[in-house]
């Protein structure tokens, strides 16, 4: 087991404001679905009940829930068109599109920890993971 009582480089007057940004980053993407439902609708505009059928397990309150978050934080957006009965789309904003290549690599971390041997989360713990040995 890794030591880690090591001290990490850097003063806290230079990590601390990378802390605030990564704990903003989570809130925002943050949430059991939220990553779900970006990649859904990276892929292309979606209306709520398809979210719903493509997300097994997510019940109607926190696909809502979760849906108003990202629109607040202007990763989605929801466009209403006055029908009877209401018609809703929402579709992925442009500062969300920039998480693609975070989808990418973890797609290629998933695919990684497929091929081998050993499950992912294992290497990571061993701390012989590309991680680990950037330090």
């Amino acid at each position: 087991m890794q030591n880690h009582t090591e001290p990490c480089e850097g003063s806290y007057e230079e990590v601390a404001p990378r802390h605030d940004q990564i704990r903003a980053a989570m809130q925002s993407i943050g949430g059991k679905w939220k990553l779900e439902i970006l990649w859904l609708l990276s892929q292309r505009m979606h209306r709520f009940n398809e979210l719903r059928r493509a997300i097994p397990g997510v019940t109607q309150h926190m696909l809502t829930q979760q849906l108003r978050e990202l629109e607040s934080d202007g990763l989605i957006s929801r466009t209403v068109y006055p029908e009877v009965p209401p018609r809703v789309e929402y579709a992925i904003a442009e500062p969300a599109r920039r998480l693609r290549p975070v989808f990418e690599a973890l797609f290629a971390w998933m695919a990684e920890g497929s091929n081998a041997s050993e499950p992912v989360m294992a290497e990571a713990a061993s701390g012989a993971s590309s991680l680990g040995e950037a330090r």
